[in-house]
């Protein structure tokens, strides 16, 4: 009989043991990954030029990208752009991303947009065996989209995009079962301008836009892989333009953005031996377990649609309202405009350096002569973390037809 009361005052100091165990979180954030990043990558030199940076810039033609509401305050009747920026062009040379967009306005108040985004990974040789002739595989990612603005008020429009994406990343030399996956995305934005208004010394004009981007399902390549969101993003920017005269005018834009992802969750650990360390001996939360689900000890589950995914995305940082600052960037970008004829350019893009820690200054310039526009940029890295796109050149060419058709000013 002692035997068992030994035993159950055993078993009792055991269960109490355990009880008073602690769930530890480690010391870090959680950075979101999306599928398809490239989709966030600016294709233009000039936006590139300020910051990364167009949800409420100036109209041009690469406003697709950004803000398509922005097209119906065009002056010129349409316009046709095509630009080139390679990528990590330290390491390889044939790795770039390609765009080329189209718009035209219908009347004052209506317009729609065409374009094309291709994201070329380069050639990567396989070799069944060191002596085989090399299979070229060529892994490629693209959009294809299509936009209608309307002009809801003479000072604010708003449009919706519509976009396709087909990401062939998976090898097929490597797995005969590979196939391309693709998705599709819906864009909503809005852009206000406001008339030319007398100030003592200036005269001034006034903008803002939003854009809700990539709204849509996720992608994935099998249907026993994984599935990832897609890069739905918010942006929101206003911006104002000192025109000094004729010939000398200043914008200043700021823009904050926000994936509308999910933070994943932060999974801790049973902290043992009290020293606040992660050990062999001390087991990760969802590995201890007795109902086999997994256990979350900070944020919320990402295993949610994509729409609900998005309102999610607002107060799901496991380090709670802080870190779900610190998932907004911002950046704040300058255009000056000589005799529309030359422009320079400069900006600062930030992000947290828990969340990523892309930093860069930003530099470039325009130029044009008739219906011709060409513009260039260069990105400075300001983080320890080096971009991919430092020291590259960008370039972009674009021409408008029936400049002066529209009088918006």
């Amino acid at each position: 009989m002692k035997r068992y009361i030994l035993a159950l005052i055993a078993l009792a100091a055991f269960k109490v043991a355990k009880a008073q165990e602690t769930i530890t979180l480690p010391n870090q954030s959680t950075v979101i990954t999306t599928g398809v990043p490239f989709m966030l990558i600016a294709p233009d030199a000039r936006s590139a030029g300020m910051g990364d940076m167009g949800v409420a810039t100036s109209v041009d033609a690469y406003s697709q990208q950004w803000n398509a509401a922005k097209y119906t305050f065009s002056e010129a009747k349409s316009g046709i752009a095509v630009s080139y920026t390679p990528y990590l062009s330290k390491l390889v040379n044939d790795i770039a991303v390609a765009y080329l967009t189209y718009f035209n306005r219908i009347d004052e108040r209506s317009s729609f947009g065409f374009s094309f985004k291709y994201f070329g990974l380069g050639e990567i040789d396989i070799r069944p065996t060191e002596d085989a002739i090399p299979i070229t595989e060529k892994p490629n990612e693209f959009t294809v989209d299509a936009s209608y603005s309307l002009r809801l008020a003479d000072q604010f429009a708003m449009s919706v995009a519509l976009r396709y994406l087909r990401s062939d990343l998976r090898i097929q030399s490597v797995d005969a079962n590979a196939q391309a996956a693709g998705s599709f995305g819906v864009d909503i934005s809005g852009f206000y301008q406001s008339e030319e208004e007398a100030y003592d010394s200036f005269n001034g004009r006034t903008r803002f836009g939003f854009a809700i981007q990539n709204l849509g399902p996720k992608i994935k390549y099998d249907d026993g892989g994984r599935e990832n969101f897609l890069p739905t993003n918010l942006r929101l920017g206003g911006g104002f333009d000192f025109i000094f005269d004729d010939y000398n005018k200043l914008s200043v834009t700021a823009e904050v953005t926000k994936l509308l992802v999910p933070t994943p969750p932060l999974f801790g650990f049973v902290d043992t031996n009290g020293d606040g360390l992660q050990t062999s001996d001390d087991p990760a939360t969802e590995d201890i377990n007795e109902n086999e689900e997994t256990i979350i000890t900070a944020g919320q589950s990402n295993d949610v649609s994509f729409l609900s995914g998005v309102f999610q995305s607002f107060g799901d940082a496991p380090g709670g309202f802080s870190e779900e600052l610190k998932e907004f960037t911002w950046a704040l970008g300058a255009e000056y405009l000589y005799q529309e004829s030359f422009a320079f350019r400069a900006g600062y893009f930030n992000e947290s350096d828990d969340k990523g820690a892309r930093k860069f200054f930003a530099m470039g310039a325009g130029f044009k002569y008739t219906t011709i526009n060409i513009d260039l940029s260069y990105l400075f890295s300001a983080s320890k973390i080096q971009s991919p796109l430092e020291n590259t050149l960008r370039f972009s060419l674009s021409f408008n037809f029936g400049d002066g058709e529209y009088d918006e000013y």
